[in-house]
């Protein structure tokens, strides 16, 4: 890991430490265990790429709808020019959460879910690392809790993820022991401003610091990335976040192991 990105880390830990702030579950790397409102839709832009000799970077424009109080589904398309000199339509992902728990107190809630992904893509990846944001066929299921404490939000969820790719003659046995994973994320977040609320107005800025790990069923080849972000929310409506992922350790193939992401989303509320 650089100098910078030591830093970046210190600098995010020493905030959430410090932080008597309100917390938010709007987590930049994970989705939470809650839900979109009823017939609320939630439009997402969103950068990440690296920066070697040139600039290579993954866009993905996303749609969120929230079906009922219980399920939300999304559909996302993505473009990169990762592999190839030229941007170009990479593939396509759906996902769907169910919400199955949802206890709520003074100050506090607790919320359970499961969610499912299906991805589908032109050109897959031949890595041991299973991505179904745009470089693997594949499907995924999972298990998310969230818990609201006041001015905390903590989120984990665990996840298994199956490649659907068929590599190409001579890659096979390269990848035999790597189509099926375990996943598994800790997020927190803290609101920093507003300290007191007025009005909807008012700029919210969050922190937020995650964990993702992975681990191959079969080969045991694993990695475990931090993922920092800062995030502002306008109107109560449009969301900016900015963060950046960081392999801390691992052993597994991957194309890339440091990325950062910029991201905006505007929400629609009661719009069906």
């Amino acid at each position: 890991m650089n100098n910078i990105s030591k830093l970046f880390l210190s600098f995010f830990f020493a905030v959430i430490s410090l932080a008597g702030a309100t917390a938010q579950e709007l987590f930049v790397a994970t989705e939470p265990a809650s839900n979109m409102p009823k017939n609320s839709i939630r439009l997402r832009l969103s950068n990440e790429g690296v920066a070697e000799s040139d600039l290579k970077s993954r866009t993905s424009f996303g749609v969120m709808y929230g079906l009922t109080k219980e399920v939300t589904l999304n559909a996302n398309a993505y473009m990169s020019n990762f592999y190839q000199q030229k941007q170009q339509i990479t593939g396509y992902s759906f996902y769907a959460k169910y919400r199955f728990l949802n206890i709520d107190n003074v100050q506090k809630h607790f919320r359970g879910a499961f969610f499912a992904q299906y991805s589908t893509v032109k050109f897959p990846i031949i890595q041991d690392e299973i991505n179904l944001a745009g470089e693997n066929n594949g499907l995924q299921g999972g298990l998310v809790f969230t818990q609201l404490i006041h001015k905390l939000a903590l989120s984990g969820s665990i996840l298994y993820t199956k490649s659907l790719d068929k590599f190409a003659p001579g890659h096979e046995m390269m990848h035999e022991n790597v189509q099926n994973s375990i996943a598994y994320t800790i997020s927190s977040g803290y609101l920093l401003f507003p300290k007191e609320y007025k009005d909807y107005k008012q700029v919210n800025t969050n922190v937020y610091m995650e964990f993702l790990g992975d681990s191959h069923a079969g080969s045991g080849k694993n990695f475990f990335d931090a993922a920092p972000a800062v995030q502002f929310i306008f109107n109560s409506k449009l969301r900016l976040d900015l963060s950046k992922r960081i392999q801390l350790w691992g052993d597994m193939q991957r194309r890339f192991k440091n990325l950062y992401q910029v991201r905006i989303e505007y929400y629609l509320f009661n719009v069906i």
